[in-house]
This record gives C-alpha cells, sequence and structure tokens, in this order.
C-alpha cells in the first residue's frame, strides 16, 4: 500500500516549488483510473491520504474510496478532517459558549484551560442577528445597526473574548456580510498551504464544515464544504473527523442554453423541485456536463447555496476557467490565483470540456433551456410555481377566493417584499437586473404599494459599491429598497414588525397575507407571523410584486401598475434585457470593488471596539446573564464510558406528521410574551421591547429549552385541532405547552419519545433543534425517514433515531399519544444499522411489536451516540490524550 510519505510529489506555482499528497500515486499503485472518479470523491480520496495515521485514520480507508463504485449500495464512512470551521453568530457564539464551558470542567479536572483550543482555523462572521426593525427610509441601516448592538453586546463581548482567549479564531464584526458571500468573496483560498517540519510546503485543498446548512455555497467555486451542526463543528475544531456516509454520488448532467428573461433563481428553484423529486437526500451532488461551465460563478453559487433545499450534502462544482476568472475579478493575489490552477491540474481536480465524464451513481439530465421564469410557495422551496400560474396556486393552496379589494390588505396582499442575503446578493447578474428594473419602473412612474414593507440586506458591502457607482441604488431607493444592513435577516426570521396599522388591518379582515422574498426558506411562520403564505423569488419579481401589492395577479400578462401617462405598465415594459445587465456589470464589478471593501473585514467600527471584553483564559459567567448561560452539557456522562440506558415506560412527547422541519422544531423568530420563554425573561424583568429573537438567544438554554417546538404552525397529532406547541399529559389528560408538560414528565421520571413521518428535520443545521430535544428529556426520535443534517445532530446529542419499516407508520399502527413505548436491546449494538423490537403498549393494554432500525449509520455515530453525544465524548478524548501525555512525561 502506498504510504503517506511515498505519496508525496512535488509542482511549481509562480516560481516555487510546492508539495502534495499526489493522487497519481494511488492512480499508479492500484491501477485505477483517477478521470472516471467524480471530482468531489477525489477531494476526499486526498484529505483521506493526507491524514493517514491520524485519529486511527489507516490505509484500509484510502482504499475504501479507492474501490468506491457508482453501483455499490454501501455506505463509505469517510473520516473527513476539514481545512477550517466557518460559523455564524447564531450557531457559532453558542459553540463559543459550549467550549468555555469545557475549558471550565478541563480546568475543575486539574487540566489547563489551554488544552481546549481550535486546531484548525475558525472564522465567526457575525451576520445573523441583524432584524429590520427600520426599513424604506435613508436612515435603516444605521437605525438598525444601533439596535442590533444594543440588543446583544453581551453576545458580542463574549466573541471579542473568544478572539483573543483561543488561538486561531477570527471573528467578522456586525455590518460586514454575510457568511457565505463574505466566504465566496474572500475567505475560501481554495488551496491551502502549509510550512512542514522539513522546510517544504505542503499545498492541500481548501475544504470546510459550516455551523450553517447553507455553507453548500462553497461549492460553487470549487471547495468542498458543507453545513454541520455547531456541536459536530466542535469536534472538527478541536481535531477530530467528521465521520461522512458517503453512498450514492448523483450527476447533474447540464445541458442547453438559458432563455432570455429567465435568472439563476429560476435555475434554482426548478432544480430544487426536480431534485426532491428524483430523491438526493443525504448524497454527493456534483455538476458537469457540456453547459456546466457556462455558468458564471455567481449562478453556480446560487445553486450550490440551495443544497440543503435538495436535500443533498453538498452541490459541487469542479475547478476551471471560469473559477480563475472569478479568483481574479474578487481581487485574489496573482500567487494564489496560479497556485490555484497549477495544483487542481497536478491533482486532475481541474475540469474543462476535454475531460472524460465522470461515472455516477446516478445521473440527472437538466435542459437549462427548459427553464422558465418562476417563484416557489407558498410554503416550501421546493414547490416550484411557473410566473403565469401564481394566482392559481395561491387561491388554491391558501384556500383563498379572488381578492376583492385592490387598494388595501386583502387575500394575497403583499406585506413583506425583501430582497435578502445569500442565495441571491451574490449574484451580480440579478442585483443588477433588479437595480435596472427599479430604474425603469420609476421612470414610467410606479411606486411600490403603500402597504408593503420593502428592504434590501445585501450579503455584501460590494453590492453596495456597485449599486452607488451605477445609481441603480438611487432607483432601488424610490421604491423604498433602501439598504437595511448587511447580513441575514428576512430569510431567518427576523423581518421586524410591520406597520402597526397593517398589522390591525390584517387581523380585522383576517387576510392571508403574503411575504415575497429573494431567499432561500419559507416555511411556515419563518419569515413573519401574519404572512402566511411566502413566495421565493429572485430579486427583480420581488420588486415586480411590491410593485403589484398583490400575488393575485398573472404579471405575465396583467398590467403590474399604471404609468405617469395614464397608460398600463406591463412586467414585460420594465423587464431588463440579459445584454443591459451584462453591459452594466462588465463596467461596475471590478477586482478594485473587492479590494477596497475586504481590506478592512476583520477591524470593527467605534461601536464594536468600544465594546469591553474580558481577556482571560476562561469566561467569566454573570449570574445575572439572559444572554449567556453556562450550558449543563458537562454536568453527566463526562467521566463514564457508556451512557446507554434502556428506555422503559416512556411517552410520546409529539406524534408529527411529514416534513417536519428544524424551523417547527427549533425556537426561531420573535419571542411571544405569552409564551414559556417569554414569561421566563419577564420573570427576570426583561421588557418586551428587549425579548430579542430566539436566535439571540442561543446561549441560554433556559430560554432555548422553552421555545422547542414552540412553532404557532406546529401540528401535533396528540392535540388534533390545536395549532401550535401543545400536547397532552398522560394520563391527567391536561393540554400543556411542550415544555410544561416535558418538565411534568421530568419530575414524574418519565423517559419521552417523538414519533414522526417522512423527512424528519428537514431545513436548516440547527443545534437546537437537536439541544432542545435532547433538555426536554426526550431519548429516541422514531420516524418514517430524517434528513440528514439533523439525524446526525440528534446523535450528537445523545437521542436515538429510529426508522420505522418500509410501510410501517404511526397512522398504519393507529397511533394516537397514549400509549407507553419500551425500548429494549440496543444496549448490545457493535456496528452501524441494527435492529431493535419496539414494544408499543396502548391504552386498553393491548400490545403492538415493531423492528426499528437504528439510524447510527457508521461506527463512529454509534461511539458517539454510546458516549452520550459529541461533547462528552470529545471532552473525555482530551482527557485521555492529555493522560497519555503526562505518562509520556513521566517516562
Amino acid at each position: 500500500m502506498t504510504s503517506d510519505r511515498d505519496a508525496l510529489r512535488t509542482f511549481n506555482a509562480h516560481g516555487q516549488a510546492f508539495a502534495c499528497h499526489a493522487l497519481s500515486a494511488l492512480e499508479e499503485k492500484h491501477g485505477f483510473t483517477l478521470a472516471t472518479r467524480p471530482y468531489c470523491l477525489r477531494v476526499l480520496l486526498e484529505n483521506v491520504l493526507r491524514n493517514v495515521g491520524v485519529n486511527d485514520i489507516g490505509e484500509e480507508d484510502v482504499r475504501r474510496l479507492i474501490a468506491w463504485s457508482p453501483a455499490a449500495d454501501e455506505i463509505i464512512p469517510v473520516p473527513f478532517h476539514p481545512a477550517r470551521v466557518l460559523m455564524q453568530d447564531y450557531t457559532g457564539i453558542p459553540t463559543l459558549v459550549d467550549l468555555a464551558a469545557m475549558r471550565d470542567a478541563m480546568v475543575a479536572r486539574g487540566r489547563e484551560a489551554g488544552d481546549v483550543n481550535p486546531q484548525i482555523p475558525v472564522d465567526l462572521v457575525i451576520d445573523h442577528s441583524l432584524i429590520v426593525d427600520e426599513a424604506g427610509h435613508a436612515g435603516a441601516m444605521s437605525l438598525n445597526l444601533v439596535h442590533e448592538f444594543r440588543r446583544n453586546a453581551e453576545r458580542y463581548q463574549l466573541a471579542k473574548w473568544a478572539q483573543s482567549a483561543f488561538q486561531g479564531i477570527r471573528v467578522v464584526p456586525p455590518g460586514k456580510g454575510i457568511l457565505h458571500q463574505v466566504n465566496i468573496e474572500h475567505i475560501a483560498t481554495l488551496v491551502r498551504t502549509q510550512q512542514q517540519a522539513d522546510g517544504t510546503v505542503l499545498a492541500y485543498p481548501d475544504t470546510m464544515v459550516g455551523t450553517d446548512s447553507h455553507s453548500t455555497m462553497v461549492n460553487g467555486i470549487g471547495v468542498l464544504g458543507w453545513g454541520v451542526g455547531g456541536i459536530e463543528a466542535e469536534a472538527a475544531m478541536l481535531g477530530l473527523p467528521l465521520v461522512v456516509p458517503l453512498g450514492r454520488i448523483v450527476g447533474v448532467r447540464l445541458t442547453g442554453m438559458v432563455r432570455e428573461g429567465v435568472t439563476a433563481t429560476d435555475i434554482v428553484l426548478t432544480l430544487t423541485q426536480r431534485l426532491r423529486a428524483v430523491g438526493v437526500v443525504d448524497a454527493f451532488v456534483e455538476f458537469y456536463g457540456p453547459s456546466a461551465g457556462r455558468l458564471s460563478v455567481a449562478d453556480r453559487a446560487t445553486l450550490a447555496n440551495m443544497s440543503p433545499e435538495f436535500g443533498s450534502t453538498c452541490g459541487f462544482f469542479p475547478i476551471d476557467r471560469a473559477t480563475i476568472d472569478y479568483l481574479k475579478l474578487t481581487g485574489r493575489s496573482p500567487e494564489q490565483v496560479q497556485l490555484v490552477e497549477a495544483y487542481a491540474r497536478q491533482q486532475q481536480l481541474w475540469r474543462d470540456d476535454e475531460a472524460p465524464e465522470p461515472e455516477y451513481s446516478h445521473v440527472v439530465e437538466f435542459d437549462l433551456g427548459t427553464v422558465e421564469p418562476s417563484v416557489a410557495g407558498p410554503r416550501r422551496p421546493q414547490d416550484r410555481v411557473a410566473l403565469p400560474q401564481v394566482a392559481e396556486n395561491f387561491r388554491l393552496q391558501m384556500k383563498s377566493e379572488p381578492a376583492g379589494v385592490r387598494e388595501g390588505i386583502d387575500n394575497g396582499s403583499v406585506v413583506l417584499a425583501a430582497i435578502t442575503s445569500c442565495t441571491n446578493t451574490s449574484n451580480p447578474a440579478v442585483m443588477i437586473g433588479a437595480g435596472l428594473l427599479a430604474r425603469k419602473a420609476v421612470q414610467h412612474g410606479l411606486t411600490s404599494k403603500p402597504w408593503v414593507k420593502t428592504s434590501l440586506t445585501p450579503g455584501s458591502r460590494v453590492v453596495s459599491g456597485y449599486l452607488e457607482a451605477t445609481g441603480l441604488q438611487a432607483d432601488l431607493d424610490r421604491l423604498g429598497f433602501h439598504v437595511a444592513g448587511y447580513g441575514c435577516a428576512t430569510c431567518g426570521g427576523n423581518s421586524g414588525q410591520l406597520d402597526p396599522k397593517i398589522e390591525e388591518e390584517i387581523l380585522a379582515r383576517q387576510a392571508v397575507a403574503v411575504a415575497v422574498l429573494s431567499g432561500n426558506r419559507n416555511f411556515e411562520a419563518r419569515i413573519h407571523p401574519l404572512a402566511k403564505a411566502n413566495y421565493l423569488m429572485s430579486p427583480p419579481l420581488v420588486i415586480a410584486y411590491a410593485l403589484a401589492g398583490t400575488v393575485d395577479i398573472d404579471l405575465t400578462h396583467d398590467p403590474i401598475g399604471t404609468g405617469t401617462d395614464g397608460q398600463p405598465v406591463f412586467l414585460k415594459d420594465i423587464w431588463p434585457s440579459s445584454q443591459e445587465i451584462l453591459g452594466v456589470l462588465s463596467q461596475a464589478v471590478t477586482p478594485e470593488l473587492f479590494r477596497k471593501y475586504y481590506a478592512d473585514l476583520f477591524a470593527g467600527d467605534a461601536v464594536w471596539n468600544a465594546l469591553e471584553a474580558s481577556r482571560g483564559q476562561l469566561f467569566p459567567w454573570q449570574p445575572a446573564s439572559t444572554y449567556i448561560r453556562r450550558p449543563p452539557y458537562f454536568d453527566d456522562h463526562t467521566d463514564r464510558t457508556d451512557a446507554v440506558s434502556v428506555i422503559e415506560g416512556a411517552r410520546p412527547l409529539l406524534l408529527l406528521g411529514d416534513s417536519i422541519t428544524t424551523d417547527h422544531i427549533s425556537p426561531v423568530g420573535d419571542i411571544a410574551a405569552s409564551s414559556p420563554a417569554g414569561q421566563l425573561l419577564s420573570s427576570h424583568q426583561v421588557a418586551q421591547r428587549d425579548f430579542n429573537a430566539y436566535g439571540s438567544r442561543r446561549a441560554n438554554h433556559e430560554v432555548m429549552v422553552r421555545g422547542t417546538f414552540a412553532n404557532i404552525r406546529l401540528r401535533n397529532e396528540i392535540v388534533p385541532g390545536v395549532e401550535g406547541g401543545f400536547t397532552r399529559h398522560v394520563p391527567t389528560g391536561e393540554i400543556l405547552p411542550v415544555f410544561d408538560a416535558a418538565t411534568r414528565y421530568a419530575e414524574e421520571g418519565v423517559p419521552l419519545v417523538i414519533i414522526a413521518g417522512r423527512e424528519y428535520g428537514c431545513g436548516s443545521s440547527r443545534d437546537w433543534a437537536a439541544k432542545g430535544t435532547r433538555l426536554l428529556g426526550v431519548r429516541a426520535v422514531m420516524a418514517e425517514s430524517f434528513e440528514r443534517i439533523h439525524r446526525s445532530n440528534l446523535i450528537a446529542m445523545g437521542v436515538l433515531p429510529l426508522q420505522f419499516p418500509e410501510g410501517v407508520t404511526r397512522a398504519t399502527l393507529g397511533l394516537d399519544g397514549s400509549e407507553r413505548i419500551d425500548l429494549h436491546g440496543f444496549e448490545g449494538w457493535t456496528k452501524p444499522g441494527e435492529t431493535l423490537t419496539a414494544r408499543i403498549t396502548r391504552a386498553d393494554g393491548t400490545v403492538l411489536s415493531v423492528e426499528m432500525r437504528g439510524r447510527l449509520d457508521t461506527a463512529n455515530e454509534l461511539k458517539v451516540w454510546r458516549a452520550g453525544g459529541i461533547l462528552p465524548f470529545v471532552f473525555r478524548r482530551l482527557l485521555e490524550d492529555g493522560a497519555q501525555e503526562g505518562k509520556a512525561d513521566v517516562a
């Protein structure tokens, strides 16, 4: 077998010699053809080869990847060491809190605080705490930033402490852009280098994981990466591999030419619908084919961003000439650009039209020429609707009568129109298109309807640079699309309040109000509590619907408004041509612009710099804080080798249907005063105006556990006819908030389970969907199928995912939530995929036995679950490593 040392080869770039772990050495040794392997598999193969001898990775791990076959059914556990970790503040700050608590636990056991420290680079981009309190006027951005600092000073002080206390952590302060766009425009290097002990410089792929499901966006520029939970990210930071289950690699073969008037958003919404129908959950997706090279890197990033909406692990575009052009455009150094091309060619990671097409487990043919203008909604990103059918779709899906009131709030009225950050504002073509549409609308005398809250939250300051330079921002401003800030806002549920009069009118008329946004998520109750229907679309269409004021209209035939000349204006009259867009883009988007805005990426403003932060090795917890609380994850299990115990007499806490998202599970959006979380904050004398959003309270487990399963649109079949976070306590029959019922069960010593349908946990990689589940006392989730990220996160919190046999569901079993459930047999599990018999006792005493498969898909997942979760697993590993070092020192 080729060893780590034997695989080293040298190559040259910009006059310097570099070493690499050559895949060609493996090809020569084993006689396989690297050119027929998918490019993402080549990246994984290099990663495993380079880490042979680290963390128990052996040559057999390399051989398993070499033996991957498109026809194979087995899952290959890939021990993946990402080169770096990328975090946003909603998930990143709780991660730092966990590390701070781990340091406390380490010191309590007589060890050094510095024993807990990231082993790979970590970037924290503070971008998720922006709330669009102010919109539609010139001062919106500055006022929103003032509100953001007022609400989040404690959290930001912790981030500043972590930057000084931990090695290798960089913090991007608020107001600099969203993590995904900052990542592709500046942070990502595509190839990284490391000085070796013998003086050689080792080059290797820039891979990453991020604590946000849309971390997949970086695949658009040829960097393999995906979203993980913060608890998995902590393990990666501390030097452990993430064991990735590799099965199917699906190739999407792109052909055809994009039609005039079709945007990247239309392509990705069509592709999302298609891939959801095909079924790519848990698969690696890779794009190739004769039209792959025709897509701009910005278009590729738009597609890669929405991999979580496909359900796939990633959506990978290999490095090619367009990638190199993008690196030059975004101001990367000539030396880095040359290194990327030289390394990619050396390692056969370079794609061009002459290269043979790789072999894939399954191929999806996708003709770009078939894509038409589209939106998606009203509840899911995969529910594509062709533009002419939007009104019909709205009426059918929302069971709405045609609108009768055109000048005011009615069914279908658009009350929120938001050009949001990461999916589309990475793409200058659609942003310039939106600006040109705004300009033409202004020239015709059109205005946004007065009941529409309009906002623009770019993912990058570069967007403002080219919009301002071309005068397009002024046109957007005239329609109310002033910049409200740089960050994830409306798409993440931080849309802010509507005008009180508008809210009153919606409630008084019981209107089915609508939000339109250029984002990637439109799940129920996510965008705004009063927007019952939510449609995703391109930025130009967001503006068009703001002008129309309703979705109960066919924009392809009906006039969008009346011009100053008294004549009807149609969408076609104001829609810019691709030639117009390209003309502006080629002049306005320049390398100088990127260099200008990224020169001070890590420098804060005066407010940030004035924040006082501790500089000690241990975090100074404040007992009175309602934002930062020491988490309880190291109170149990940390000194035990096995946290597994039988589950007897469990009660179902919830009985749920299909497509339960992490938005349904995890606390998200505003905190209601009447909710258990709101009552807790009130008891601490926090005024309701200072409740902030759940996302900003993620470092306070006491708030977050009270908001778990508190979504106002949750439908728990244990309490049919009741909408929201409620359940029935058995045996009293009392209907209670989920948290209150779980607390009572805990007092009674009753373990809990959750029973659900298909696609349980689809949506964002929200840690708190798993953390909250565990803290509620849930020991197992029994579902028909699981989404990849949430299943992994449940295991990481010590919760057992169990899958029903095909054809067996809560409905076929006739479950109603009154049952008692005993789960035995997992105590002796030694390998992935084992089964157990669930004993279900009905209220009348009859007993059902159901064989269920444990969705512990790799040996590593089994180890982590046995330890009680990833945090006690990692902590014990650190203790053991320290003990071994101590023995060596004594010897």
